[in-house]
């Protein structure tokens, strides 16, 4: 790479995050290709489109792949892409010392990479994106209960399950907009971090005989939490908001059969704010080729 510092960008396939991150990449100066956005999508003029995702990567001295960056772990996830493009197209077409970036990067696609002596980094896992996630997702998890709810957030008896990042943010947005907040946790720590910022704390252990009074479930615990015991003890209007990646936190068979409604929220950021969640992505990458020396 001329000088060390990375000028072009490709950006192959994704969601809107990804052609919203093309587009702020363009509007910095970048130059940037993309691929895989054939129809139902309108990309930045500033963006170079191509029908090759092999000539976009050869062009690249930076070549971004989506969150996730693959389905079935063969082809590129894609979903405005009119043909399919192979995950081994884009890694073949990458010349040593192309670094490639995205997002829930498994492990033969690590091999494959480093074999072929291509630096490869899993934007996913980095600790700002997370963090900064955290408040789409919290405001997603809000705008679903504000629709399915008949009453209002300020005043009602919110539980938390859980107290990593996502719940940190929206237990902070829950009670700046009013509501009763009640988080739960299994670690000591976490439970006196709960008491110390003003929230009602109950243990994981004493959910089930803690849970009758809540109008809404936010869960983040990706094993499941709600099981049959605490949804049976809900009030049978109360909403289960589920956060938590696969498998989820909730019995969603029980919550079915015992008529409790719950609504299985996966990757807020990319469907309530993309244009956000693209920035963010955005941000993150050119962080890391700045700890690269490459910027």
């Amino acid at each position: 790479m001329a000088n060390n510092i990375v000028k072009s960008f490709s950006v192959i396939g994704g969601d809107l995050r990804q052609v919203h991150l093309a587009g702020l990449l363009a509007s910095e100066g970048h130059n940037v290709y993309a691929t895989g956005f054939d129809r139902d999508v309108e990309v930045s003029k500033d963006v170079i489109r191509l029908r090759s995702a092999e000539e976009a990567v050869h062009k690249s001295e930076c070549v971004v792949l989506p969150l996730p960056y693959s389905i079935d772990g063969v082809t590129v996830n894609a979903p405005f892409a009119r043909t399919p493009i192979p995950v081994d197209e884009v890694i073949g077409a990458a010349g040593k010392g192309t670094i490639v970036v995205g997002g829930k990067l498994g492990d033969a696609l690590t091999e494959q990479a480093k074999s072929a002596g291509i630096k490869l980094v899993d934007y996913y896992k980095r600790e700002e994106l997370e963090v900064l996630n955290t408040i789409p997702t919290a405001e997603g998890a809000i705008q679903i209960a504000m629709e399915e709810l008949p009453i209002t957030i300020h005043g009602a008896n919110c539980l938390v399950t859980g107290f990593g990042r996502v719940a940190k943010t929206l237990c902070d947005r829950l009670k700046a907009l009013g509501a009763n907040v009640t988080a739960c946790a299994r670690k000591y720590a976490d439970l006196a971090w709960i008491k110390t910022l003003g929230y009602n704390a109950i243990s994981i252990p004493a959910l089930e005989h803690s849970v009758s009074n809540f109008d809404v479930v936010f869960n983040t615990i990706p094993c499941v939490v709600l099981t049959e015991k605490v949804l049976s003890k809900l009030k049978k209007d109360c909403l289960v908001v589920d956060l938590a990646s696969k498998p989820g936190g909730v019995d969603f068979e029980i919550a079915g059969r015992i008529g409790i409604k719950t609504v299985w929220a996966l990757s807020l950021p990319g469907k309530v704010a993309p244009l956000t969640a693209g920035a963010i992505i955005k941000d993150t990458i050119l962080n890391i080729i700045a700890e690269e020396g490459l910027r």
